[in-house]
């Protein structure tokens, strides 16, 4: 066992790998075999699993199954890879059209992760990591999935927003943001400069799913002084024309962008 990893969150992890299609309820005892644990031990880690949705338990005959839970991320992680396939073709072009990096991100939870990217060739560039968790309110992607939220869950992740400042560019004021997020909704696209990486700009537009919501954002991104305001026109057509196109390929089939209420 890696000795980074706390014992318990192994031990539990250990537990929901003992689920199979072919064995699709355990009993604690079973569990407890499986997993070389005492009885006691597997019951109080499967009851505390069971607590935070992870488990589901048998009233009658006390056996436990996969929970709500899992199944929800289960959901995502499948929805990522649908998304990932069906964009891939689409960022290639605009890596070849832009030779900047190019980034898909999708929402989770009140953040956002980029999920695939392609790095600019250019000696100077902006990388992306895959699999790095970065806030709404700060850059070009990060706005464009807040803008198009269904209003009801952009009121809920705007009245819990910490806006820290990541560096001198960060919107850290709600008015200057509501009023951004206002002007992506009509032309959309968001622009940003310098809001979570110092000289960094990027133009991102939304990618909606068969049910009007945001899934993802693709973006272009680069060193500051690569963008001005010609080259992000330019970027613009393309740009918007990929996040159409993968929308049409997610089962979206409203205008773009879509009408949102203010």
């Amino acid at each position: 066992m890696d000795d980074d990893v706390s014992p318990i969150l192994s031990r539990a992890i250990s537990i929901l790998d003992c689920f199979t299609q072919d064995r699709p309820e355990i009993g604690v005892r079973e569990a407890a075999r499986l997993v070389n644990l005492s009885s006691s031990a597997a019951g109080r880690l499967m009851a505390s699993l069971k607590t935070l949705g992870l488990l589901s338990q048998n009233p009658e005959s006390r056996a436990y199954s996969l929970g709500p839970r899992v199944l929800t991320w289960a959901g995502v992680y499948t929805a990522t890879l649908d998304l990932r396939k069906k964009a891939l073709p689409y960022l290639e072009e605009l890596y070849v059209s832009t030779n900047e990096t190019i980034s898909l991100y999708i929402l989770q939870g009140n953040d956002r992760i980029c999920v695939e990217r392609l790095e600019s060739a250019q000696t100077v560039r902006i990388v992306a990591r895959v699999g790095r968790r970065l806030p709404l309110y700060a850059g070009s992607a990060g706005k464009v999935l807040l803008a198009f939220l269904p209003p009801d869950r952009l009121r809920e992740v705007m009245s819990t927003l910490q806006m820290n400042a990541l560096t001198v560019n960060t919107i850290t004021d709600r008015s200057n943001l509501e009023n951004q997020l206002s002007l992506i909704r009509r032309q959309g696209f968001a622009v940003s400069h310098g809001e979570w990486i110092a000289d960094a700009s990027g133009i991102a537009a939304p990618i909606f799913d068969q049910f009007n919501d945001p899934v993802g954002a693709i973006s272009i991104s680069g060193p500051s002084q690569r963008f001005s305001d010609r080259v992000i026109e330019q970027f613009t057509i393309p740009l918007i024309h990929a996040a159409v196109a993968i929308s049409r390929d997610m089962g979206y089939r409203g205008p773009f962008p879509p009408k949102q209420m203010e």
